[in-house]
């Protein structure tokens, strides 16, 4: 019911050359067959980011908050002190195609927290959206770290530069098609890094 790729070590898949990058330590590409999904299960201190790609994602948890996630939207729970949820595919046909990101957050015993926004194709198109970030500027979801999260659609033959901030970590993963970075060639599913590029 579940097909599932791990960027870093997770559950079953264990790699000590990949336990995390900096704050970000879970990027999981799952594809949820229709009516499946994971049972309700706990987290804490954890920012735990969903992005979906395809079909949709039903998510309920013991603040009281339900709702069912759709391409475009991101969706961030803080789980803080402690929280329980479940993920499934409200689907009875067609399978959901998603995105986890987890980051560890800048400080413990946080109040459990959910939010979820919408960013249109049109937002990402041919630029960099930002999505996620410490303050929540620009309209992005609030993430507890020191961490600014952005989407694109890039269109054939179109580019973009990004300045990495002095000090800071980056990080790319690419969902679909093929992309150029500074000379390296990416596919979907790959990632490209660097903790000292400018």
């Amino acid at each position: 019911w579940l097909e599932s790729y791990h960027t870093f070590s997770f559950a079953g898949y264990q790699d000590p050359q990949f336990e995390g990058f900096r704050s970000l330590r879970v990027i999981n590409e799952d594809r949820v067959e229709p009516g499946q999904g994971f049972g309700k299960h706990p987290h804490d201190n954890m920012e735990i980011l969903s992005y979906v790609i395809e079909g949709a994602l039903e998510h309920k948890d013991s603040m009281g908050t339900g709702s069912v996630i759709k391409p475009g939207d991101v969706q961030v729970m803080g789980a803080g002190t402690g929280i329980t949820h479940s993920e499934f595919n409200p689907s009875p046909k067609e399978k959901v195609h998603f995105l986890q990101i987890w980051m560890l957050p800048d400080k413990g015993a946080l109040k459990p927290r959910y939010s979820q926004k919408h960013f249109s194709n049109e937002d990402k198109k041919d630029r960099l959206k930002l999505i996620g970030s410490n303050e929540g500027r620009e309209g992005s979801v609030v993430i507890h770290q020191n961490i600014d999260l952005y989407a694109s659609l890039l269109g054939p033959g179109k580019s973009l530069q990004y300045k990495i901030r002095p000090g800071s970590g980056f990080w790319l993963q690419m969902v679909e098609g093929e992309l150029e970075v500074n000379g390296s060639k990416l596919k979907a599913g790959d990632a490209l890094y660097s903790d000292d590029e400018k």
